[in-house]
């Protein structure tokens, strides 16, 4: 085969395969790209029927301009003496600071709100939307606009609720839904007034759940990605069912604008306060009466537990729902009415959750066994006065106790609790225990925070009431093969905290 007929050879063979590839090509199944390529499906319906029921809060307060100490006040300019326009300066700057009878000046400011009862005219916002205001005004998206009544605010959840007339115009509500079904991945719609422009709808996603940004005591933010911008504040987050899941509350900006980091209060939290502040013009959360703090891993090692979990209760308040025994410190508490208390900061929340008055089954683990009690809450805000008066008085005739030589323990010098040490330190008649006299620096004790005229009252849940106690107390735990001891601090006035210290 000469070298021509080679080449055509191969040219027939190359158009007999691109002819197979054309008929297999045309055989295999053609790909359809799904729907959702193109991005998500229009909320366009969605938004049109939410818009008339999201309005625009302005707020207008009343600022003396004479107050000398306002920060944002500019300085009067020193011109040397004779300077031109000398009687001008001194007479504008008088009227400024409030001199020859210059009037007040008024600061306004914007945010955003809803409607949830159309029949009773109920808008709710936040607190700090409407905080300090002479006048609120609520804007629709129509153009139209009504003067609003304060109800009652709430600052720890920073939500207030506000009244307009239902009958000066015909209003559109939109319901709570629940906020514990979403979750992360879930699209989310904000509607709101973003540097006053109203009406103003943003899509995203749940970006993450359960957030404390340490703005609260109850702090559980839905946090989202939906653009939110300064004047969203107190608008509604929705879900694609059109129901509220949260209430737009704070971003992360360096800038000021929306980088994608905006959160929301969940709509668990926020429906109840909601009901609250409408039936009473105030809040009536439940009260358990103890201090807590966290439970760490040397703790939870001290106290025998397998994990780190729960709300270690370090003190109970005196007059309060459990100053009966039902639960004492050292106790850490795990459930709560049938909720399990993962972290500290949830108890709290559970507990302002609850009913006024309403008896709860709470599971706590003592000297590392569980076991569960019954508690009938307190309110709150009555707890709060009785947690402020509660201050520690020294006691009269507290028992001399006899002179004994101090002991040292893991850099702690510890002495009788008697008359002397009690003027000495300043500490309470009803404060009893070992007191410490002093800390060796650089020690495990001064590592945590322990200081001289404050008193062990416990180590590993038991009583002390002497320095050898003490001693004793750590030498058998380390028998044990504990490696740290759990001490119970009592401070000057009274107020217990618990500490471990390592005692290899």
């Amino acid at each position: 085969m000469n070298s021509t007929t080679l080449l055509r050879a191969m040219r027939k063979a190359s158009l007999a395969a691109t002819t197979a590839l054309m008929i297999g090509a045309v055989a295999a199944p053609t790909f359809v790209a799904p729907a959702f390529a193109q991005g998500p499906e229009s909320v366009a319906d969605l938004a049109e029927g939410l818009l008339g029921a999201v309005v625009n809060i302005s707020t207008s307060q009343t600022v003396k301009s004479g107050d000398g100490d306002n920060e944002n006040a500019v300085p009067v300019p020193q011109l040397p003496e004779g300077a031109p326009f000398q009687d001008f300066f001194d007479d504008f700057f008088k009227k400024r600071d409030g001199q020859d009878g210059a009037a007040p000046q008024k600061v306004q400011s914007l945010g955003s709100g809803f409607i949830v009862d159309a029949e009773q005219g109920i808008v709710v916002t936040n607190n700090h939307v409407i905080a300090d205001a002479d006048e609120i005004e609520v804007n629709f998206s129509d153009g139209s606009k009504l003067k609003a009544t304060l109800i009652g605010t709430d600052t720890k959840t920073d939500i207030a609720v506000l009244k307009i007339d239902p009958k000066a115009k015909k209003l559109t509500a939109v319901k709570f839904g629940d906020s514990n079904k979403m979750r992360i991945g879930d699209w989310v719609m904000a509607i709101g007034n973003p540097f006053g422009l109203g009406g103003t709808v943003t899509l995203g996603i749940v970006s993450a759940r359960n957030r404390d940004i340490n703005s609260g005591p109850y702090d559980d933010f839905i946090q989202t990605d939906a653009a939110i911008n300064r004047g969203n504040s107190g608008g509604p987050l929705f879900n694609m069912y059109g129901e509220v899941i949260g209430i737009n509350t704070a971003i992360i900006s360096p800038s000021g604008g929306s980088i994608g980091i905006g959160f929301s209060i969940p709509s668990e939290i926020a429906a109840g306060v909601v009901d609250q502040l409408r039936q009473f013009g105030e809040t009536r959360r439940g009260w358990l009466g103890v201090r807590i703090q966290p439970v760490t891993d040397d703790i939870a090692e001290s106290l025998g537990m397998t994990s780190a979990k729960g709300a270690l209760v370090a003190g109970i308040i005196k007059g309060g729902p459990v100053d009966n025994g039902a639960i004492q410190p050292g106790d850490v508490v795990i459930k709560f009415d049938g909720k399990d208390i993962v972290e500290m900061r949830d108890l709290p929340r559970v507990v302002a959750e609850s009913p006024v008055g309403k008896a709860v089954d709470v599971v706590v683990v003592r000297k590392g066994v569980e076991q569960t009690v019954k508690v009938t809450l307190g309110r709150l805000e009555d707890g709060e006065k009785l947690a402020e008066g509660e201050t520690g008085k020294p006691g009269e005739g507290a028992d001399k106790g006899a002179e004994v030589a101090a002991v040292s323990v893991l850099g702690m010098t510890l002495g009788e609790l008697n008359d002397d040490t009690r003027a000495k330190f300043g500490i309470a008649g009803d404060v009893v225990g070992v007191v410490v006299t002093a800390v060796a620096k650089d020690s495990a004790a001064a590592e945590r925070g322990i200081v001289a005229g404050e008193v062990i009252t416990e180590i590993g849940q038991e009583e002390m009431k002497s320095p050898k106690q003490v001693t004793d107390r750590i030498a058998a735990l380390k028998e044990q093969g504990r490696k740290n001891a759990l001490l119970m601090l009592a401070s000057k006035t009274g107020e217990l905290r618990f500490v471990t210290l390592r005692m290899d």
